[in-house]
């Protein structure tokens, strides 16, 4: 039933069919931020992007088997902190901020700081194999004579000479042979607060480094699926997969994923380039850039942005903007109303069938065709369809398509897609749902007693705040438009 599941491989740029090397165990890592600030739109997508890929090898059965360091210590000298207390500080805003998104925690969530030694390790076996060269305590990856017998960017499609003419001019560079040479190891400069022993300095490991070492420990020398933005492809990923290849001699990877940017006005959100929204501002409903304007026009629950970010492919980029993430909250809702509905539907001996089994395969199908959510979701809105007209009475269900339409929900609303229900995520949906309920049974009490006026003032009043009341035979409820 479930199918064959597709990924698109950014190594092969082409979709190909799942294949676990050791079934039913699947080895995934995902690059995760670099905790010197608060979480920020931007690094929302990678983390629900993968917590759809996590959540969907889980429901088909499977089991889980430099430059950062600069930013954290830059951070700590400005606030006259100890570096692990800012990336720990940083560390537990970001758990909480994900937590309100309903990400999974990882099965292992390793530290670069605490891995030191199995950087050293490795950086050793680089230069054993002849790829890297010491200079002044330094040591530094030879992409030339490594591109000789590996090609050196197969990830990215950049080919050597393209990369000479490309180079950054970044301290240090006077020491290599090449200016594409990337460090595996640096020596600390006094000024530089985070430093560790090691057989060429006190210094600390290269950027690219942290994410090769800990990998390899803890899924071996080749795993499944590595994840991580499409900015990280070149020259982070590119020069993992060099540095696994030069230590242990094989790809480390089967399968790279990367997923597209969020945009602000089409350029990229970042810290770098001063245009982010930090996710506690999008909960707030607070946000001014530096041209004084304000960017958010309302507070936003983690279940809209969740649902905004689900609602593009993830190799696609989406571009931030008060009207689509409006749009995101009302798709929601509907969503979140027709879920609540269908559980208090009742089946009709005899009914024709609705074709609900035809929504489960192709939201199957979505899945297994590259984790396709948005097409999962205009599937999902199908069965919205179908429960709205349930419940105005212009068809009838049949007990077994019943049992199946709220399997339906309940598995790719919230086991797949991970939604909660009434935006319980940010504490409110509970408080919500009581004063709705504690309104509508006003009205009714108004109803039997021919208050007509009270009864109408109410729904007027609602309906201002683009709140509608819908009266049934199962009783009144409310959505929001």
């Amino acid at each position: 039933m479930n199918g064959t599941l597709y990924i698109y491989n950014s190594l092969s740029r082409c979709k190909q069919p799942f294949k676990p090397l050791n079934a039913p165990h699947v080895g995934m890592y995902v690059c995760g931020p670099t905790v010197y600030g608060d979480a920020h739109l931007g690094h929302a997508r990678p983390a629900i992007t993968f917590d759809l890929v996590f959540r969907y090898l889980q429901h088909l059965g499977y089991h889980d088997a430099d430059e950062g360091e600069d930013k954290i210590a830059k951070k700590a000298r400005l606030e006259n902190l100890e570096p692990m207390e800012v990336a720990q500080y940083y560390t537990n805003r970001y758990h909480a901020a994900m937590d309100k998104l309903n990400v999974l925690r990882p099965s292992i969530e390793p530290h670069a700081s605490g891995h030191i030694i199995e950087q050293i390790a490795m950086v050793q076996k680089i230069l054993d194999h002849g790829y890297a060269y010491v200079e002044n305590g330094s040591v530094y990856f030879d992409i030339e004579k490594y591109n000789k017998e590996h090609p050196y960017g197969i990830l990215s499609g950049r080919n050597f000479e393209e990369m000479l003419n490309t180079t950054r001019e970044l301290s240090g560079q006077e020491e290599k042979h090449n200016p594409v040479d990337f460090a595996l190891w640096k020596k600390a400069e006094p000024k530089h607060i985070m430093r560790w022993p090691s057989p060429w300095s006190d210094g600390f490991p290269g950027w690219h480094m942290e994410c090769s070492a800990m990998g390899c420990k803890y899924l071996g020398e080749t795993f499944d699926i590595h994840g991580g933005g499409m900015d990280l492809m070149f020259p982070h990923h590119e020069s993992e997969i060099a540095q696994s290849v030069a230590a242990n001699g094989k790809q480390p990877v089967t399968y790279w994923m990367h997923n597209n940017m969020i945009t602000i006005g089409g350029q990229k959100m970042g810290k770098s380039l001063g245009n982010f929204i930090t996710l506690d501002e999008f909960f707030n409903g607070s946000h001014i850039n530096a041209k004084g304007e304000e960017m958010i026009a309302q507070p936003y629950s983690p279940m809209t942005i969740r649902f905004f970010i689900l609602q593009a492919h993830y190799r696609s980029t989406l571009d931030f903007s008060n009207e689509a993430l409006q749009a995101a909250e009302k798709g929601y809702n509907r969503l979140m109303e027709a879920v609540k509905a269908a559980k208090t539907l009742k089946a009709t001996d005899g009914a024709q069938p609705l074709d609900i089994q035809k929504i489960v395969y192709a939201c199957y199908d979505a899945m297994n065709d590259d984790f396709n959510s948005p097409i999962v979701i205009a599937n999902l809105f199908e069965a919205v369809r179908i429960v709205n007209t349930v419940k105005d009475g212009k068809a009838q269900i049949n007990a077994e398509e019943l049992a199946l339409l709220n399997k339906l929900f309940q598995d790719f609303v919230f086991d797949i897609l991970g939604l909660v229900e009434s935006n319980a995520s940010d504490g409110n949906g509970a408080l919500v749902d009581g004063l709705m309920q504690t309104i509508i049974d006003i009205r009714k009490q108004a109803r039997a007693n021919k208050d007509w006026a009270t009864s109408d003032k109410i729904r007027d009043e609602l309906a201002k705040l683009h709140i509608t009341l819908k009266d049934g035979k199962e009783g009144t409820s409310w959505v929001m438009d």
